[in-house]
This record gives C-alpha cells, sequence and structure tokens, in this order.
C-alpha cells in the first residue's frame, strides 16, 4: 500500500466506527454535544498516533509473550498526558468526559491498530495509520455530535440554531438517540457503498487470526524446506 492509501484507508474505507464498528462506547456517550464530540475525537487520535509511533519503534524490542501489557503500558502513558493537559487548560471539556478519557487506554480502535498495524510496520507507516483513523475517528465523532446536538438541544457550539418555539427531540440526548444517528450513519455508508458499486471486504477478528495463522504455518514450512 501506499503512503496515501495508508493515510485515506482509515477516513472512510476502513473508518473505525461505521466500519469496523470499534469504539462505539464512547462514540455513543460522548457525542450529544458537538464540542464534547470533537474533543475526545482528537483526545484519541493524539493518543493513537503517539502510541503507533513508540510501538512501531519497539517493535523489535518488545517481547511476543508480553507485548499486550507493553502495549497497555505506552497507551496510558500518553493518556495521562491527555488527562493531566485536559485538567490544567481545558477544566470544561475535562469535566463533560469525564470517565471516558481515562477508558482510552483500554480502547478497541488503539489496541487493534497496535495488535493489527503499527507492530508490523514502520514509524512513518504507523504514523499514518494512526492519523488516518484519527480523522475517521474524529469525523464520525462531530456528525454524530452536530447531529444530536442540533435535534436534540437545537443549538451548535453554544449558539442557538432552532427557535426556541420548536419543539425538540430530546430523545436525541439520551442513549437511543445516539443508537439511532448511529444506525442511520452505518446505513449512510452502506448505500454510499452499493451507490458506488465497490464493496467492502469485511473480515472479523478471528478471520484475521486465522489468515495469520496460516501465514505463520506457510512461513514456518518454507524455513523447515529450506532447513532441510
Amino acid at each position: 500500500m501506499s503512503k496515501w492509501q495508508i493515510f485515506t484507508a482509515g477516513i472512510i474505507k476502513e473508518n473505525p466506527v461505521l466500519r469496523l464498528v470499534l469504539g462505539c462506547c464512547s462514540a455513543l456517550a460522548v457525542t450529544t454535544t458537538l464540542s464534547g464530540a470533537v474533543g475526545m475525537g482528537f483526545a484519541m487520535t493524539f493518543v493513537l498516533v503517539c502510541s503507533n509511533i513508540f510501538i512501531s519503534a519497539l517493535r523489535k524490542v518488545i517481547p511476543a509473550k508480553v507485548h499486550l501489557p507493553c502495549y497497555i503500558v505506552i497507551i496510558a502513558s500518553f493518556v495521562t498526558v491527555v488527562q493531566m493537559v485536559m485538567q490544567a487548560y481545558m477544566q470544561d471539556l475535562y469535566k463533560s468526559l469525564g470517565v471516558f478519557i481515562a477508558l482510552i487506554v483500554v480502547n478497541c480502535i488503539i489496541l487493534g491498530r497496535a495488535e493489527m498495524f503499527a507492530c508490523k510496520n514502520t514509524v512513518l507507516d504507523s504514523a499514518l495509520d494512526g492519523l488516518g483513523m484519527g480523522c475517521g475517528y474524529i469525523l464520525t465523532m462531530g456528525l454524530m455530535g452536530a447531529i444530536r446536538e442540533l435535534i436534540g438541544s437545537g443549538s451548535l457550539l453554544g449558539f442557538q440554531i432552532i427557535p426556541e418555539q420548536i419543539d425538540r427531540m430530546t430523545i436525541m440526548n439520551s442513549a437511543p438517540g445516539g443508537f439511532f444517528v448511529f444506525g442511520c450513519l452505518m446505513a449512510g455508508c452502506i448505500w454510499l457503498e452499493r451507490k458506488l458499486d465497490k464493496p467492502i471486504e469485511r473480515k472479523t477478528c478471528g478471520d484475521v487470526m486465522l489468515e495469520e495463522l496460516d501465514a505463520a504455518k506457510a512461513e514456518a514450512a518454507v524455513e523447515g524446506g529450506a532447513a532441510q
């Protein structure tokens, strides 16, 4: 894959929320406002890019048997940095995001990219992958936050858009509204996929693991044949 393909894959084709269905917990919980959604998106992107770079740089040093704890320590370090900066300079955002900042440590998107990409590719490619996935995450979060805040509260970023005499759909401020918007955006992706007639190959975690096992067996067979 070219550098451009690596970067753009996470924006649409492999969007972490709408296509890979990862990180849905924070996507549903903090998108009641646009500011909270975008703030969470940038926090996630910072941690994702930095952790990808460090994990890729240390991929030949980290022991295979303890790679997952090592990844979590690296990710947790950057989450702590984000948490301290927000607490010091962006207290309103810090309070609105609450526990979901700390939960970035175990977010499936970050751990998934560390396991599936960063530990197998160069630092530059891993940084581009993290940036692309982060952009896709920010885009999804921004869309969900804008739709839910506009319809549920009639405002965007604190500015009143819909006149007060028009009734609000307050369900958008609760969990069912989040699921509804999430489903609509996923349906939109599927419609766009069919419209462009470019179906996206979908693989489960089990499919990916089986492919890796087959590749490892084939590599071992080649090495065994060469030794003989």
